[in-house]
């Protein structure tokens, strides 16, 4: 199975006709037939049948059909990306950071960048998922990580490299086990919170939760770093949500306690605008980025 097979199955799927899927392709009409054969005895599937009206995806061939447009589509992006590399990488890299250096691997990334394009520097700015977001969209960052995908919402569209996927769990004050055991979510919004602005991920998740549970939570404090949440969590003032890895520790650690009929997937997410992600500094950082997490 090659590319060339892959493009002629494709061809043949959208025409329903090899004459015409090979004019599309620049190839003649034997070669066409040649590659959907060779596929066919390398799969050990009939992909098409013949009819009067011409070439018909059999089941499985629609089943296979969405797999091989990805292929190509991901090996076009895949010399684009690499085109754009062609170039000389220099300039500025405005990043916009979230969370802990640890998690995003950003000393990594910023170790492999410099090393890899020493003409390029690079300038951090922290903030919360959302302003990141923000500030991508208005230009005034060239990319920045992002937690969940960017929504589509008719402002300027976003291109956005998934890193990771991972947990946020509910945490309790120590002591607070029976409050929060077996507890929903329309439960522990009767619960003291502790809320963070609309544009941290903490905000965007919750409301999103608590507005399908038709909740609303009892929100006692508004902070906006992570590390004051789990501070104020330690003292007892109420719950928060924290990433797994983290709340498992300071449940060793402080006897901290994690609600456990609940919690909350979402991923970590390299964003740029749709429209500048082939530009050269910004094809290099997504590549990068793509291997360290691979």
């Amino acid at each position: 199975m090659d590319l060339t097979q892959l493009r002629a199955f494709v061809a043949v799927a959208r025409e329903a006709n090899l004459t015409r899927a090979a004019e599309q392709l620049h190839v003649t009409q034997p070669a066409v037939s040649l590659q959907i054969k060779s596929l066919q005895e390398s799969l050990q599937l009939t992909l098409f049948t013949r009819s009067a009206s011409g070439m018909r995806l059999t089941n499985d061939g629609a089943r296979l059909l969405p797999f091989a447009e990805k292929v190509i589509a991901s090996m076009g992006e895949f010399r684009q990306t690499a085109q754009a590399l062609h170039s000389t990488v220099s300039g500025e890299l405005a990043i916009g950071t979230i969370l802990d250096p640890e998690f995003t691997r950003l000393g990594v990334f910023l170790k492999r960048l410099v090393e890899t394009y020493p003409q390029l520097s690079t300038k951090l700015q922290q903030g919360m998922s959302g302003t990141v977001l923000q500030q991508v969209r208005a230009g005034s960052l060239d990319v920045g990580f992002y937690l969940g995908q960017p929504p589509d919402d008719g402002k300027t569209p976003c291109h956005s490299l998934v890193l990771t996927a991972f947990t946020y769990r509910v945490v309790a004050p120590n002591g607070w086990r029976s409050r929060v055991a077996g507890q929903g979510w329309a439960s522990l919004a009767k619960l003291p919170w502790l809320w963070t602005p609309p544009e941290s991920a903490h905000h965007r998740l919750l409301n999103k939760i608590f507005a399908e549970h038709d909740a609303i939570p009892n929100k006692v404090a508004l902070v906006d770093q992570e590390p004051t949440m789990l501070d104020l969590v330690k003292s007892g003032v109420g719950l928060s949500l924290i990433r797994d890895s983290i709340a498992i520790r300071e449940a060793h650690a402080h006897g901290l306690v994690i609600a456990d009929a609940v919690s909350i997937t979402t991923e970590l997410s390299f964003i740029c605008q749709e429209k500048r992600q082939h530009e050269a500094m910004i094809a290099a950082s997504f590549a990068l980025l793509k291997t360290i997490w691979s």
